[in-house]
């Protein structure tokens, strides 16, 4: 009989979670993934990254021909909204994928255990009333939405990013507390689809975290596409009553306050790391003053067999971060070598026109030493031109001395696909000069980023 039920037990299929346990199953280790929602794949394929992208792409259809867009280009088209059945593809779209994720962990003989795991010690954990054993545990649980405080959510008026998918109507007035990136796409979402939107961020500009150019590039852009900015403003109360929302408002640093009024209000200051429930106090493992989950470089906590990826560890809670964190957990309890480089993430913004940013910011940069900056408009790009998408650019950093690429910030259409080529190119070490150097293809947004580069090193060809 062996001594335990599994060699890897994963708690959470979210991209972290179902990557591991696919990955771990893939090195001939006998595995399982303990999840308690309905379907795999966590928040990111049911309430997360695929359905917002699916709204996302469905309004900028719709808005490209609603605001002429379309007919400058000789498509004359008078739209109109079906809401039911854009929310139909949506849910179409989270149904064939999670779905997938299923077919994977049977093709894979990958376990699921259907319910939520809580430690009974560190080989061992309650799932569904039954009690599992495993050799190592990974824990992968995700992240949940940052409550405000003294403010409740509905899920009717008041809503979270989960409840902001499911609007059984168009707004006519939607307030987005927080100018993050989850409140930039569903802002935009509602937007575009015809709702007058103002976002009230704490802060003095919005995408906290990003390259302070891209912060003020972006927040003209979509000042111009119509979304209304309170920067530097707090909430300190939200009121319903009759289908309709009052929020208070005072300046950051104190002041006088005001009250704006709102059909619909969503609440995305942030998302905090999911460890309720799972008992860690019956481990001895603690979590930071963040309720992250410390570990090592690969991924061991402290406690000997438990294992953390994901949001519930430090760093960007991105779900490719997490993915990659999957295989390489899993490659580390093979007996492998798995690592992830942490200073190459790529992070993207899915509005129009994307922005997206890997390595450094300016910023950043600046504090560790002497920097050279590329920038190229996107206006100058034929591509870009041509599409009629003459909104952002791209800017390269590199280290004064040694040429190499810190880091990269984009704004363009296509921008979450171009930062990769940067992305890659960091992790061999490349220098503005290898990717100057590097011949691109025409006419292509990509080019944009040859041209930043040689701007690095003296001037662009196209400007």
């Amino acid at each position: 009989m062996a001594e335990y039920d599994y060699d890897v037990l994963v708690i959470g299929a979210g991209p972290g979670g179902y990557v591991a346990a696919i990955r771990a199953a893939h090195l001939g280790l006998k595995t399982a993934c303990a999840e308690g929602r309905e379907t795999l794949g966590g928040t990111c394929l049911n309430v997360g990254c695929i359905p917002s992208k699916a709204m996302l792409h469905a309004s900028e259809l719709f808005d490209h021909a609603a605001n002429g867009t379309m007919a400058k280009l000789g498509i004359k088209v008078t739209p109109e909204l079906d809401l039911d059945t854009m929310h139909g593809q949506r849910r179409d779209a989270v149904k064939q994928l999670t779905g997938g994720i299923e077919f994977l962990f049977k093709k894979n003989k990958v376990d699921w255990l259907k319910g939520y795991a809580a430690f009974r010690d560190a080989h061992s954990v309650e799932v569904g009333g039954k009690t599992v054993t495993a050799k190592n545990i990974v824990i992968a649980t995700g992240s949940s939405v940052t409550p405000l405080p003294g403010v409740e959510i509905d899920q009717k008026v008041v809503v979270d990013s989960t409840g902001a998918l499911e609007l059984a109507r168009v707004p006519d007035h939607l307030v987005v507390i927080g100018g993050g990136v989850i409140g930039l796409e569903l802002g935009s979402v509602w937007r575009r689809l015809g709702a007058k939107v103002t976002c009230v961020e704490f802060l003095d500009q919005i995408l906290p975290g990003f390259d302070g150019d891209i912060r003020k590039e972006a927040a003209k852009i979509f000042k111009k596409q119509g979304i209304e900015f309170k920067l530097s403003t707090k909430v300190t109360g939200v009121t319903v009553k009759g289908g309709k929302a009052t929020l208070t408002l005072e300046p950051a640093k104190g002041g006088d306050a005001e009250t704006i009024e709102a059909d619909a209000v969503l609440v995305s200051i942030g998302r905090k790391p999911n460890t309720d429930g799972l008992n860690l106090e019956a481990i001895g493992l603690a979590t930071n003053q963040r309720g992250q989950i410390e570990t090592g470089h690969d991924f061991r906590t402290r406690v000997d067999g438990v294992w953390a990826i994901g949001d519930v560890v430090p760093g960007p809670m991105l779900a490719h971060k997490a993915e990659d964190e999957g295989i390489a957990v899993a490659e580390n309890i093979a007996g492998q070598t798995g690592i992830v480089n942490h200073d190459i993430i790529p992070s993207v913004v899915y509005t129009w026109p994307e922005i997206a940013g890997v390595g450094l910011t300016e910023e950043a940069a600046k504090e560790k030493g002497e920097i050279k900056v590329g920038k190229f408009p996107m206006m100058a790009n034929s591509r870009a031109k041509t599409n009629h998408e003459p909104d952002g650019f791209v800017k390269v950093i590199s280290d004064a001395k040694t040429d190499r690429v810190l880091g990269a910030w984009i704004i363009a259409v296509p921008a979450g696909t171009m930062i990769a080529q940067v992305a890659q190119a960091m992790e061999f070490g490349a220098t503005s000069e290898d990717i100057a150097y590097t011949c691109h293809a025409h006419p292509t947004h990509s080019e944009a980023i040859k041209e930043a580069a040689m701007g690095v090193r003296g001037k662009p060809i196209h400007i």
